[in-house]
């Protein structure tokens, strides 16, 4: 894996020297990677050997990651522990916490993220925009028995009088098709979204999932998708990465532009949000956030706890990682710059094809030798088509919006002849 060195010199040893991260995935792999540079041991707890942060790791507890048992070995091997990803028993782990163990973020701050439900309360009680939604399980409410009949006439005969009518799935009032289903928990790149075009497809929907389990969005009309990833360490300082804007081929991220093509004030009132987010919660970590941008304005789309696909860049285009970020915070030193060095830069996904790919040593081969190409190789085993191999960024000489976007362009071209996307099922 190519890295720019972090430019901002370790003036003080970290006040913490090892760390764990429940997860073994790319992420995780990349934090090793970043911890090992800042002299930072970075023990993993992750279910198969051959994940990819088992490579990187000073020692590695093999189990799987809501093995509460398992995070009590990581503990005994560290002081501080944080995560790969936000699906972790989060009750559970309150008994390990102690004088001699913290978990950052804090459990606290991650109770209302680790549920998407969680989520949009969250962002309405902070008055922060996102869009509408209710949970799934609110289609099936009982009818209301009207005043003119008592109810009598709503129920079936063979039911008892005292019981309320079943009704058919219908949406709440103001709400309208189509509509955007999220399972609650556990989605991802694609996974546990669906879109609900109309009444048959909420029904089929309905006829396969637990309804308490999902929640139902209003679909937003956007013109853009951009991503922020933003910081905050143990004394409460913010920093913000510069925004980006993201784009998905059905529903995973194919590529991350930096910086973002937009307004100055769409950066600012960004910014403010995760501010206000942050301080709230008191959130100690790297958090990610993804936005819809449009007629109506900015909103929050989603909200990731930890290092985020949308920051991986910023191992090339940015003066500290999100990666040595994250670490640096955990371990209790200072947090790195997060200014940018370079004026422009293009990530690529590079998924999975269909059926397999013969010819992927000469493709990855290709890619390595584009100019300004930095390849991050995963080291993945198994999986099928569309999961994420690894990425490459590209560094873009363009001095301005326009400049970027044709550079954006030609350099995706240049990608695509070597790396196609794979034909993904919907």
């Amino acid at each position: 894996m190519q890295t720019i060195p972090d430019t901002d010199p370790q003036t003080e040893p970290a006040a913490i020297d090892a760390i764990g991260i429940v997860g073994g995935g790319q992420l995780a792999w990349m934090l090793a990677d970043a911890a090992r540079d800042l002299g930072v041991a970075l023990h993993v707890q992750t279910p198969g050997a051959d994940d990819p942060a088992t490579r990187e790791a000073a020692s590695v507890v093999l189990a799987p990651v809501d093995d509460v048992a398992a995070t009590r070995e990581l503990a005994s091997r560290c002081h501080a522990i944080s995560f790969e990803n936000e699906w972790i028993p989060l009750e559970a782990l309150r008994a390990l916490e102690g004088p001699g163990l913290q978990f950052l973020p804090g459990l606290d701050a991650l109770q209302p993220l680790v549920s998407k439900a969680g989520q949009r309360r969250l962002l309405a009680e902070l008055h922060l925009p996102s869009p509408r939604w209710f949970p799934l399980a609110d289609v099936l409410q009982p009818t209301t028995p009207s005043a003119a009949d008592g109810g009598q006439a709503l129920m079936p005969p063979n039911l008892p009088r005292s019981l309320p009518s079943p009704a058919a799935p219908r949406l709440p009032q103001g709400f309208d098709f189509p509509m955007m289903a999220k399972a609650s928990r556990g989605g991802y790149d694609g996974r546990g979204t669906v879109p609900v075009a109309d009444l048959a497809a909420l029904e089929a929907l309905l006829a396969r999932v637990a309804p308490d389990d999902w929640i139902l969005e209003e679909l937003v009309r956007f013109d853009q998708e951009l991503a922020l990833v933003a910081c905050r360490d143990q004394h409460g300082t913010v920093a913000c990465y510069p925004l980006v804007q993201t784009h998905q081929h059905r529903r995973v991220c194919d590529w991350v532009l930096f910086p973002a093509p937009v307004d100055h004030r769409v950066e600012v009132f960004a910014r403010n949000v995760a501010a206000s987010l942050l301080t709230a919660l008191d959130y100690v970590g790297v958090l990610s956030i993804e936005f819809f941008y449009g007629p109506s304005g900015l909103q929050v789309n989603e909200l990731a706890p930890r290092t985020h696909n949308s920051g991986h860049l910023t191992i090339e285009a940015c003066r500290t990682s999100q990666f040595s970020q994250q670490v640096r915070i955990v371990a209790g030193l200072p947090m790195g710059s997060t200014d940018a060095v370079v004026p422009g830069a293009l990530m690529v996904n590079l998924l999975a094809p269909e059926g397999g790919d013969a010819d992927q040593l000469e493709r990855r081969r290709a890619l390595e030798v584009l100019p300004g190409a930095h390849l991050h190789w995963y080291g993945k085993q198994g999986g099928g088509a569309g999961r994420k191999l690894g990425h490459l960024t590209l560094l873009l000489e363009g001095r301005n919006d326009g400049e970027r976007e044709l550079d954006k362009q030609r350099r995706l071209a240049e990608v695509r002849a070597i790396w196609p996307l794979p034909d993904q099922p919907t």
